[in-house]
């Protein structure tokens, strides 16, 4: 992965696998031997471009140990196919899981690569029936796509967002379901106005009623709404090689993490 390769400004994000898992998490590998928390997410939860992202903070507000299982650009299906994962988050005394866009999983609509989300493999044979204009074999990324579809037909994309939400339902309930013990769904909602596109703001599709309907299936929902400080913070703290500077203003930085972790903190420590 681009990102895991580094250059002049770049972080050591100490890259390292869980058992036999062909995932990439964010180090340094943790033993798991004594009591931890697991965080499970996309790219805010591996804090990207961030030296010290939530999960770290956490453990140090806590003293626990914390194991960052976030992926860059991951949907739930990563986590729903990454038995290691799943076990690892049964063991431990919570599970933060991170609400991801809708845009990065399977569903009736297109399929996406297993562990890299973002990738766009195909479009169902549905897809190709409502958008019988389009050639899809141009596409190689699910944000892309989605963006030249909205461009093309509001009122078609329409049932394809539709799709998307009901299918984040399901595969976030299942996903619930298949953490063994006590879980917090994390919602950073609308973490950088930077991230507005014709799609929204990240994570994308996610709205309240999303929320209420995945509640049930977890302990605590912790919803974290960013003061404006953290959202027009910019890149302020981070460190990311000059190229990669677009991309570092998309992502949630520091103050951002910071404000996470506080929101998280008090709740962990009642739920252990």
């Amino acid at each position: 992965m681009a990102y895991e390769n580094l250059g002049e400004g770049a972080l050591d994000y100490l890259p390292c696998r869980y058992g036999k898992s062909k995932l990439l998490f964010r180090g340094p590998r943790r033993k798991m031997e004594n009591a931890y928390i697991a965080a499970i997410g996309s790219t805010e939860t591996y804090g990207k471009f961030v030296e010290e992202p939530f999960p770290n903070l956490v453990e140090k507000a806590l003293g626990i140990e914390t194991v960052n299982f976030g992926c860059v650009n991951a949907g739930p299906d990563v986590f729903l196919n990454e038995p290691v994962v799943l076990e690892a988050c049964a063991k431990s005394r919570v599970t933060v899981v991170q609400a991801m866009g809708a845009q990065n999983m399977s569903n009736r609509f297109y399929a996406v690569h297993p562990r890299r989300n973002d990738r766009f493999l195909k479009a169902s044979a549905l897809m190709k029936t409502i958008f019988r204009d389009v050639d899809f074999t141009e596409f190689h990324f699910t944000r892309h796509m989605l963006q030249a579809l909205k461009s093309l037909s509001s009122d078609r994309f329409a049932l394809v967002e539709e799709e998307l939400k009901a299918a984040w339902r399901a595969r976030m309930q299942f996903l619930f379901e298949k953490i063994q013990g006590k879980t917090i769904l994390l919602w950073v909602d609308n973490p950088n106005p930077d991230t507005h596109t014709d799609l929204g703001p990240d994570p994308l599709f996610i709205d309240r009623s999303m929320i209420e309907a995945v509640r049930p299936f977890c302990t605590e929902v912790v919803e974290v709404q960013l003061s404006d400080a953290a959202r027009t913070a910019g890149v302020k703290g981070m460190v990311y090689p000059e190229m990669e500077a677009p991309v570092a203003k998309e992502v949630m930085g520091l103050q951002a993490h910071t404000e996470v972790a506080q929101a998280l903190a008090p709740v962990l420590k009642r739920m252990m």
